[in-house]
């Protein structure tokens, strides 16, 4: 779920690509007054902030803005957990999730810059385990191809090993996963966001430096600019101030389990908070300088114009507002413009814990949102950050906070209504008789490993042995599928579950989709095959 670049709400990633798509057309058919707005002072950014946590129902939020190497704007709102009452502050930490990619493709600029490595060294050297889908792939795929989103497979794919967390995959599993999975597209032709292969520069990374990555990026990027209250996976010790993850799911904001990143750490793994996010964006706007009269360099100005450079090239944004001309995929960076001037952006998601860094070069301005709900996050860091950007580009007061809030609202219906009627329909027909036997068994995919399907009681039931979140009544459906509900419901991501069977009737294989149109792209159940191989 950890996010397209303005793309992971739970994965706010390819979510966010259907909210730009949808507000592309209320644009078109919006007028635009030509009168602009003022920028926006402290006390209109709480009034916002205030409203948008009650419209998207959001528990708590931060957020800052950085203008002209200076923080202007910078406070919490809201709480950090439903249970406690704790108020966030501007020092209240949550998970960035898929904005941690920055950190790692700016931690690969630094071992360049040292010689260590070059960006178009193949992976394979320095990883031998590493393989992917076919020979030619393998020689060929080099460091940055592991941070452009261009590998050819489809979106989210593997996810499922880390995804819910609690399995027991490991990074060697990762490094090996990619030769099993099926192509969607020409290698480096097309853009599909991916996290495994962040991973897999996580450990590139490792072996170059001799430390683990959360070791290295602690110590060599997030020490050195004194973003003291930063921390990387496991190197989380201080949760005195830390936001807890909330789902709206239900209509009521209720509290989550903590995601936990485990091998993740180079995908979506740092926790941060927006003062020492400030930090980091103006060090990313002064082209990696920091420190007394900017005399110290994070990286090269060499690597920092390839970070900001399009690697991979995607469409631009068609709404007439911000009269794009240009939009694709850097180094852990979405490239694009708006209104003449260069974008720079990236989203983060995980359960319960949503964000956005968007940055304006040419204004040298930064705006960092930091949520802990899901849902509702996505929609109000997006109203935020674009109306922040707004009175900056000199446009009008779109409203964008109600129009977020009425496009989510139908969505939401939209996609309720689906799964309301697949769960109607298994109600209808719970008293098919199933010949419980043809389907008991266990199945195996290649890359996810065993699932097992048995009687519990009397109820057939669903376990997948490498990712124990995921088991759950089997219940019938229609013909030879049935619909799981998991035990995990932290996020919607209840799956269809279709068997194929023999002649006899027994059943061979497995394959799964999701149910929910709007599930997380990083339950990737479409990616998985089961064959049996045990009664």
């Amino acid at each position: 779920m950890f996010n397209e670049y303005a793309i992971n709400p739970p994965k706010t990633e390819i979510y966010m690509k259907k909210v730009k798509i949808r507000l592309a057309s209320l644009l078109f058919m919006c007028f635009a007054s030509t009168a602009s707005f003022a920028q926006l002072s402290s006390a209109k950014i709480d009034s916002l902030m205030q409203n948008a946590l009650q419209k998207f129902k959001v528990a708590g939020a931060s957020i800052a803005v950085v203008k002209d190497g200076k923080v202007i704007h910078s406070k919490g709102y809201g709480i950090s957990s439903v249970e406690t009452k704790k108020p966030v502050d501007e020092n209240t930490n949550f998970q960035i999730a898929s904005n941690t990619k920055a950190f790692t493709t700016a931690a690969l600029s630094i071992l360049e810059d040292e010689g260590k490595l070059k960006w178009t060294d193949k992976v394979k050297d320095y990883l031998p385990e590493f393989k992917m889908y076919n020979d030619y792939v393998t020689e060929n795929f080099n460091i940055q191809d592991l941070l452009t989103h261009r590998s050819g497979l489809g979106l989210g794919v593997g996810d499922l090993m880390f995804f819910p967390d609690g399995s027991d995959f490991t990074a060697k599993d990762v490094m090996t996963s990619f030769q099993y999975f099926k192509p969607v597209s020409a290698f480096r032709t097309q853009f599909d966001y991916d996290n495994l292969l962040y991973i897999v520069a996580g450990e590139v990374i490792a072996k170059v430096s001799g430390m683990t990555y959360e070791q290295f990026v602690q110590q060599r990027i997030i020490t050195p600019l004194q973003m003291n209250r930063t921390f990387v996976g496991s190197l989380l010790k201080d949760k005195s101030n830390l936001a807890i993850p909330h789902s709206s799911t239900s209509g009521t904001i209720k509290s989550i389990d903590f995601y936990n990143i485990a091998m993740g750490s180079a995908a979506g793994g740092i926790y941060s908070n927006v003062t020492d996010m400030s930090k980091w964006m103006i060090t990313r706007l002064n082209k990696g300088q920091y420190g007394e009269d900017l005399k110290s360099s994070l990286f090269s100005l060499k690597n920092h114009d390839e970070m900001w450079r399009i690697h991979t090239v995607m469409p631009a944004d068609p709404n007439p507002r911000y009269n794009s001309h240009f939009n694709g995929y850097g180094l852990g960076w979405g490239i694009s413009d708006a209104k003449g001037s260069l974008k720079v952006e990236h989203t983060g998601g995980l359960p319960g814990m949503l964000s956005i860094v968007t940055l304006f070069p040419d204004q040298n301005l930064g705006i960092v949102i930091l949520t802990n709900t899901q849902d509702g996050g996505a929609g109000l860091f997006m109203a935020m950050s674009n109306t922040i950007a707004d009175s900056y580009l000199g446009l009008d007061d779109f409203g964008w906070t109600d129009k977020m809030a009425q496009w989510m609202n139908q969505d939401k219906n939209t996609s309720d209504d689906v799964t309301i009627d697949t769960w109607k329909k298994v109600a209808s027909v719970k008293n098919t008789k199933v010949k419980n036997e043809d389907f008991i068994g266990v199945y195996e995919d290649r890359w996810f490993g065993k699932a097992e399907v048995f009687l519990k009681g009397k109820q057939l039931w669903i376990k997948c042995l490498r990712s124990p979140k995921l088991n759950g009544p089997l219940a019938f459906y229609d013909a030879n599928t049935f619909a799981v509900k998991w035990e995990y419901q932290a996020m919607n991501c209840d799956a269809l579950t279709t068997f194929s069977v023999d002649e006899k009737g027994k059943a061979q294989s497995i394959k799964m989709k999701g149910i929910s149109p709007n599930i997380d792209f990083s339950f990737d159940f479409q990616d998985l095959d089961f064959k049996r191989v045990a009664k």
